[in-house]
């Protein structure tokens, strides 16, 4: 079976989504299930964590899905950690998305604040997955001081580009050894075959999904082509050639 480990985590799906945004919790649900997705992730600041009420977790099936909480709408790396630590001691997991967003306009993240969170969250143990621009350089830092993986952006959050810069994403490949997941921008089925057939680990979405008119639909498409892009890519494809070559043989022809 084709698996993706992160840190000492193994997932069956190597599409992992989002639960915000949707209609309505019982259409996240269905879009779940459709994705295929295994681990879903949740924004820690955005939910009832102390159950007092009903909260988006009420309608998450531990059963089914790993919860890989995040920082979003953290903008220090004081405020991250404080944030990653509140998770991990209320959803009981060392998985953290790590987000330290620098511009409230792009959402673009502050990379030197991240580099900071992620030192003090990996020493306290945590895997750490952290939000990141499409910079190598600063991938194989966020490597170097022990994430368990890497989430550099296609495009700015929730603006469905697709992936904007494919020769840096093909850079992080290269450069760096912890799985790399495409995170943010993916607009449709194709952005994600696109990333998969680049021979990324992973895809992490939600706007692509919950904001879809049909996100039910959409989950399984973007299920579907998350599986394509993987299965393309490890098929090998195909050198492009400038000039046409023959489908059937020109030898053997009888004249």
């Amino acid at each position: 079976m084709d698996t993706v480990k992160i840190g000492k985590y193994i997932f069956k799906s190597r599409l992992m989504v989002g639960t915000g945004k949707y209609p309505s919790n019982e259409i996240m649900v269905k879009a779940l299930e459709a994705s295929g997705a295994d681990l879903v992730t949740v924004a820690v600041r955005r939910v009832n964590l102390d159950r007092s009420k009903e909260s988006l977790l009420d309608h998450i099936d531990k059963t089914k899905y790993r919860l890989l909480p995040n920082t979003a709408a953290c903008y220090t790396a004081e405020e991250a950690i404080r944030t990653a630590r509140l998770a991990r001691e209320a959803l009981e997991t060392d998985l953290i998305k790590l987000e330290v967003i620098g511009d409230e306009k792009t959402l673009f993240p502050d990379n030197e604040a991240l580099l900071e969170a992620a030192r003090v969250l990996v020493k306290e143990g945590f895997t750490v997955m952290p939000y990141t621009n499409d910079d190598p350089i600063m991938a194989k830092k966020l490597e170097d001081i022990g994430c368990a993986a890497v989430m550099p952006l296609a495009a700015p959050i929730g603006s469905g580009l697709g992936i904007r810069n494919p020769y840096n994403i093909r850079i992080i490949l290269e450069t760096v050894k912890v799985p790399i997941i495409v995170d943010a921008g993916v607009g449709t089925a194709s952005d994600a075959a696109i990333a998969m057939e680049l021979g990324c680990d992973g895809l992490l979405m939600n706007t692509a999904i919950a904001g879809a008119k049909d996100p039910v639909a959409m989950a399984k498409a973007m299920n579907l082509a998350t599986q394509a892009g993987r299965l393309a890519f490890t098929s090998g494809r195909i050198q492009k050639k400038l000039y046409a070559t023959a489908s059937s043989p020109l030898s053997g022809l009888i004249e």
